[in-house]
């Protein structure tokens, strides 16, 4: 049984955005379901290639609290899942969540050779995203506690930003996936179809949602990072 929370926006919503990439004549690579795993996300920016213009993730993000700490607490890391999400950095108690990450997260052993499916911000900041103008964590929540530390948010504002990525588009707290659809669209087509700018065309899709009805949960949870 899965850790995390089935997200069934998710695909319609990378298959909407696709479709606007497409539209204005942008190469979409998907890496859905078991393909977009650890592995396939590190190789971006690698092998002499650049990475790319846009890098759009729809999974759960994680941030764990610094429980090392809390009083006088002494933990024993004495497995796979302790070195982790007890590790005095930031960058590596937060993260995203990707194919197979299951059995790290719940502290079983790993198959040598491959990765765990556990991309911590402290490898997101290892990586070449020079190329890359906009990456989007359209749907950066976690089952197991809201993001709500600021510690947290910058630990993977840090990481995209040393990475070489421009613009950051990522959530304050966990967003319902229909509405993160909604808002993500909205922003794709000011951006690409009515040619704005990227800090406008998110203005635009928040005051857009706003404007239908939305109670500002469901969009002012998003912020962009420049």
């Amino acid at each position: 049984m899965s850790t995390w929370e089935y997200l069934p926006e998710t695909e319609k919503e990378i298959d909407s955005i696709g479709l606007i990439l497409a539209q204005n004549e942008i190469k979409v690579d998907y890496f859905k379901g078991r393909s977009a795993s650890e592995e396939a996300f590190k190789i971006l920016g690698t092998n002499n290639l650049p990475s790319p213009a846009i890098l759009h993730v729809a999974t759960h993000g994680y941030f764990l609290p610094d429980i090392s700490s809390i009083g006088d607490t002494i933990l024993k890391v004495d497995n796979y899942q302790s070195g982790f999400k007890y590790s005095r950095h930031p960058l590596i108690r937060s993260g995203i969540i990707l194919a197979g990450a299951d059995n790290g997260w719940n502290g079983e052993n790993i198959n040598p050779g491959i990765e765990d499916g556990i991309l911590t911000a402290f490898e997101i900041s290892q990586m070449n995203l020079s190329n890359t103008e906009l990456v989007v964590l359209s749907a950066c929540e976690t089952g197991l506690g809201d993001i709500q530390s600021i510690e947290g948010v910058y630990g993977l504002q840090r990481a995209f930003r040393i990475a070489g990525a421009k613009y950051l588009i990522m959530s304050l707290w966990k967003v319902p996936d229909f509405h993160t659809k909604q808002l993500m669209v909205l922003f794709y087509k000011n951006w690409l179809q009515k040619k704005v700018s990227i800090p406008d065309a998110f203005r635009q899709a928040q005051k857009e949602m706003r404007d239908q009805g939305w109670e500002a949960f469901y969009w002012a949870g998003f912020i962009l990072i420049e």
